[in-house]
């Protein structure tokens, strides 16, 4: 009995993304240089790619339109989708500084702070991914943290000021199935951040240079985030001071769906996710409870889980 559950929670327990098509913008900041205007470019441009695969809608912000700087293109492009159901995905490439107080992204006219891009973001009632790939992004985490939000920087801590590379390993990671470390056929927001982050250290190690960024995700609402190490595969192995783990919800969203995944209608889907997150929760507490409670409960979760793949197919 309990194999037989064991085994049907590894064919089910694939977190899977909660809107079949996320809305998708991609914010660039001020270059600097040519250099980096040319990486910046590749980035985006790999999103760009990635979204066209997944079916995802994209927009890019860079330049003045007129007499709109790009901080004001931000704030209109999620005022106008403040309502919507769709999955918001917001992706900061660029240059970032933090002094002492307030974090924000360079950009062309007025740049953007972690506080006014949480009061941007307050309103909208849809899921929200946000990834801050810029040097001294981690303030961004305690601003915007909050439920039904997963939130990916590109450093630990304001003060690590040099040029982040991070964004360029999770460009490519989030539309690469060489990402999907669990096999389900997509790779996550989660897969891709384990990906890019140990390119990234690969590429400190190979260099012979001290890392000067370390990413971070966060999507329990906790304003803390977890780094890449935390993790075995795709499971948390190390939880935060409040108990609760990072990853879950982050394994949740995916901007390429794999084939099956694409036959399960959206409201399906949904309560799906709802229940594997139920999953998890009780595998965190499965040294608490009695052996027998422990599975009987498992079971009852599952056997909810298999009808909804019942009723897809």
């Amino acid at each position: 009995m309990k194999q037989h559950v064991f085994f049907t929670f590894l064919w089910v327990a694939s977190s899977l993304s909660l809107w079949s098509v996320p809305e998708v913008l991609v914010a660039v900041g001020a270059h600097g240089n040519e250099e980096f205007g040319k990486k910046f470019t590749r980035w985006a441009n790999a999103w760009k790619d990635a979204c066209s695969k997944g079916g995802a809608t994209f927009s890019m912000i860079e330049k003045p339109i007129g007499d709109t700087s790009p901080s004001e293109q931000i704030k209109a492009w999620l005022s106008s989708r403040s309502d919507g159901d769709s999955s918001l995905w917001i992706i900061f490439i660029g240059h970032g500084t933090f002094d002492g107080k307030r974090a924000k992204l360079n950009l062309r006219g007025p740049d953007v702070s972690a506080t006014e891009l949480a009061a941007w973001i307050k309103p909208v009632k849809a899921p929200v991914v946000f990834f801050n790939t810029a040097s001294s992004s981690s303030p961004f985490i305690s601003a915007i943290s909050g439920a039904n939000r997963v939130i990916i920087t590109a450093t630990r801590s304001g003060g690590e000021q040099n040029f982040a590379r991070f964004g360029e390993y999770l460009s490519v990671a989030i539309g690469n199935a060489d990402a999907d470390l669990d096999k389900d056929g997509q790779t996550s927001v989660l897969e891709a951040f384990l990906v890019a982050s140990r390119q990234l250290s690969d590429f400190y190690d190979a260099e012979g240079r001290l890392a000067t960024e370390h990413p971070l995700i966060d999507d329990n609402g906790d304003q803390l985030g977890t780094p890449p190490e935390w993790f075995r595969g795709v499971r948390p192995v190390k939880k935060s001071v409040d108990g609760s783990p990072d990853g879950y919800r982050a394994h949740q969203f995916h901007l390429v769906l794999g084939e099956q995944e694409k036959l399960i209608p959206e409201e399906l889907r949904r309560e799906r996710d709802a229940l594997e997150v139920e999953v998890y929760k009780l595998r965190d507490q499965k040294a608490q409870l009695p052996e027998e409670e422990y599975y009987q409960k498992l079971e009852t979760i599952l056997r909810k889980i298999g009808r909804i793949y019942e009723q897809a197919g």
